[in-house]
This record gives C-alpha cells, sequence and structure tokens, in this order.
C-alpha cells in the first residue's frame, strides 16, 4: 500500500529521578550524602533508509515513545541512560508539527537524521546539594520531563523527472515502455491512483529515475480530483515531461490547464523546464493533426514533440535529450527560502490567569521546575520556593490578590498557597 501522508504522535523519555540517601557504613554515622543522579530519557531521532519509499509502516502504529531514564541509586550510582527510539523514514520525507503548522526538517539522504523530540536530562541526587551549611541535603530532583509533538509526515518522492499531463494522456504507458516499472494501463482516466517510479536506463552510467504522477485536472491545486496529494510528488524533480493526448478534442487548451494548475499550486514548478509531447502518434488520425498542432504550439515559441507509448515512436531520443538537459541542470535546485523571523520566548517568563480552581502559573521554566521538584521534601520544596521568589511568580501571586489557603496550579501540580 502506498501511503504517503501520516499524522503521528512522539514523546522523548523522561529523565530518570534522582535520589535522595545517606552513606552508611560501619563505624561512620555520619557518611554524607551519596544519592545517585537520574539517567537520562531517550531521545526520538527520524532516520531516512533509502530502501523504504513509503509511509505505509505508519499505518498501524501511530504512537512512538522512547524510553525514560532509570532513576538513581545509592553509593552515588546513576541510573541508566535510555536507548533513543529511532524512527525510519524513506527519502524525501517532510516532517511537520502538526498543532503549529511548522516544517521542523525535510530529510532526503541517506543516514541523515534528525532529532525531533529531546529526551529529559536525569535529575540530580543529593550528593549535589550538599553545602558547608547544609552537609547533609534531603534534597534531590526528579527527572525532567520529556517532549510531546504532534507531527504531520509527507512524503514527496525524489525523481529526476516527473511524467506530467491530464488522466489517460499515456504517462503510465511511457514509463513502462521506458524503464523496469510496471504500472498499471488502462484507457480510462485515474488508472494510476499513486505515484509510480521507474530509472531509465540508457547506457551503463546513463540512467535518470523518473515519476509517473497521477493525472491532474483543473482545480488540482485545489484539491479537486486527486488533487494537491499527488502534487507536491513532482516538488523535487528538476525537469517535466508535459504528456498531452492527441485523441484529445483542444491540446492546446489541455497544455495550457495542466500549466496554470503547476503554476498555482507551486510558482517554481511552472517555471521548470519542460519537453512538451504529443502522444498516441501511431494512430493515423493523431499523425495527420500533428504539423497543424506543432505550428500552433511553435507560435507560443513551444517545441512539440511527437511520441507514441505503443509503437515506442521516438521514446529513446527523447529519453536522451532528457538526459542531456538534466547534465545541463543544476545538481538540485531549491527554493529560495524567505528568512522566517520568530519572537523569542524567555524561558524565564511567566503568565498567571485566575480560574474557579485557582491560581494557574505558566510558563517553560517554572513548569519544568514544578515537574522535577519533590514536593514531599522540605528542602526541595524550599529550593522551588526560592525559584518562584527570583523568577518573581511569588511577587506577581501576591498582586493578583492570592490568599491563604488558594490554590496555585502549576503544571500538573496543586499547591496550596501559605504566607
Amino acid at each position: 500500500m502506498f501511503i504517503d501522508s501520516v499524522q503521528i504522535k512522539v514523546a522523548s523519555g523522561k529523565g530518570g529521578d534522582g535520589m535522595v540517601h545517606m552513606h552508611r557504613e560501619k563505624y561512620r554515622p555520619r557518611g554524607g550524602p551519596d544519592g545517585g543522579d537520574g539517567g537520562r530519557g531517550g531521545d526520538v531521532i527520524f532516520e531516512v533508509v533509502p530502501t523504504l519509499n513509503t509511509l505505509s509502516h505508519f499505518h498501524q502504529k501511530e504512537n512512538f515513545f522512547a524510553a525514560a531514564g532509570k532513576n538513581g541509586g545509592p553509593s552515588n550510582r546513576s541510573g541508566r541512560s535510555a536507548e533513543d527510539l529511532i524512527v525510519r523514514v524513506p527519502p524525501g520525507t517532510a516532517i511537520y508539527d502538526d498543532d503549529k503548522a511548522e516544517l521542523i526538517g525535510d530529510l532526503v539522504s541517506p543516514g541523515q537524521r534528525l532529532v525531533v523530540a529531546k529526551g529529559g536530562r536525569g535529575g540530580r541526587g543529593n550528593q549535589h546539594f550538599a553545602t558547608s551549611r547544609n552537609q547533609m541535603p534531603l534534597t534531590a530532583e526528579k527527572g525532567e520531563p520529556g517532549e510531546e509533538f504532534n507531527l504531520r509526515l509527507e512524503l514527496k518522492l525524489i525523481a529526476d523527472v516527473g511524467l506530467v499531463g491530464l488522466p489517460n494522456a499515456g504517462k503510465s504507458s511511457i514509463l513502462a515502455a521506458t524503464t523496469n516499472s510496471r504500472p498499471k494501463v488502462a484507457d480510462y482516466p485515474f488508472t494510476t491512483l499513486e505515484p509510480n517510479l521507474g530509472v531509465v536506463q540508457l547506457g551503463l552510467d546513463d540512467s535518470f529515475v523518473m515519476a509517473d504522477i497521477p493525472g491532474l485536472i483543473e482545480g488540482a491545486s485545489l484539491g479537486v480530483g486527486l488533487g494537491f496529494d499527488f502534487l507536491r510528488h513532482i516538488q523535487r524533480t528538476r525537469l517535466l515531461i508535459h504528456v498531452l493526448d492527441g485523441l484529445s478534442e483542444n491540446v492546446m487548451e489541455d497544455y495550457r490547464t495542466i500549466n496554470a494548475e503547476l503554476e498555482l499550486f507551486d510558482d517554481l514548478l511552472g517555471k521548470r523546464p519542460q519537453f512538451v509531447v504529443l502522444n498516441k502518434m501511431d494512430l493515423p488520425d493523431v499523425a495527420a493533426e500533428f504539423e497543424t498542432l506543432q505550428e500552433q504550439f511553435k507560435s507560443i515559441g513551444v517545441e512539440l514533440l511527437p511520441v507514441s507509448a505503443v509503437s515506442q515512436l521516438n521514446l529513446k531520443d527523447l529519453m536522451w535529450k532528457v538526459y542531456r538537459k538534466l547534465g545541463e541542470l543544476p545538481a538540485e535546485e531549491k527554493a529560495e527560502e524567505m528568512p522566517v523571523y520568530r519572537a523569542e520566548i524567555d524561558p524565564n517568563s511567566f503568565e498567571i490567569e485566575k480560574t474557579e480552581d485557582g491560581y494557574m502559573v505558566s510558563g517553560a521554566r517554572i513548569e519544568k521546575a514544578a515537574a522535577m521538584t519533590y514536593f514531599d521534601q522540605p528542602g526541595s520544596v524550599r529550593r522551588f520556593q526560592r525559584l518562584m521568589a527570583g523568577l518573581g511568580v511569588e511577587k506577581a501571586l501576591r498582586e493578583a490578590g492570592i490568599q491563604e489557603g488558594d490554590s496555585v496550579i502549576i503544571g500538573d501540580w496543586e499547591l496550596e498557597w501559605r504566607d
């Protein structure tokens, strides 16, 4: 099954908790703190595997969660860090943050990796909190929470050449006649319901990859018909073969319709080099009209090439022309990227919202600190209180009118305010 778009959820592993522990040894009743650190949580990493060509393996699995790090132990033993979770994807996979509709990464090269969710660091054990004034600290950290994201993966096939045209123009027949690919071929529209790839082998070292894209119709750039589900597959191609049906009632109109849809979907597609071919030249009626059509296209500066997928007329010559043209083009054409300006979020910033349940405090650093605090350990609680004061949360809550006994909600924790 060919699947080129999926939605999944990923979560990196939580860091292991640090430990509160005092060294115990015969004749050493006050051996000092020796609570170990927690291990690092596993990352979620996407890796390009060249043997994959579809996202179908995501069809039965939608959640990818890395393991948590192990907790620290006594005698300064650190918890084991979790293994990273490797998610395999085919070349040409674009990864989007589905909630923000932002591109995270574009994976093209075999072996290329992208960390999409970083594992939480392990919490520190009480060995780190000893001071000259407090040599027996009952303070440690819980592991840092992992990251969670809803992702959308889109596969854009990687081919040198794309075959485009209206349904039933003969694109699949040309692909089958010139490559080892065997797409479904029949005499009705939308025979091809998924893209097909084939290798055109002209000589021992002379070859290129060609993709047959399902037929486009007017409105495809807006999703009509098979629409942009397949238009994106030709975005990576360097050259197009525009296949026209010689039996069409208006060949010129067909040509303009497809080019308009390409340009509406992506400005660069409209400017991509094209070889325009009239297919079905093996039919007498088509051959009789060719010279007239050739003059019409010549008048708009387009060379119309006669081919037949059935008799293979001029197909080899066409493939050599395409190969030589590819040699003249840059190895990779990239769209000019406009700079994206995003406001930098201060991790120390926070917001306070008064709700029916209490005062809700939200902010990256304060929420992370709450998640990493042992609220059943007085030393850890005092440390958290100092952080609240240092960030200005305590002052802001007083200014918001908080009273004795009111609830303060920070992340998953609900705390009681006491003066």
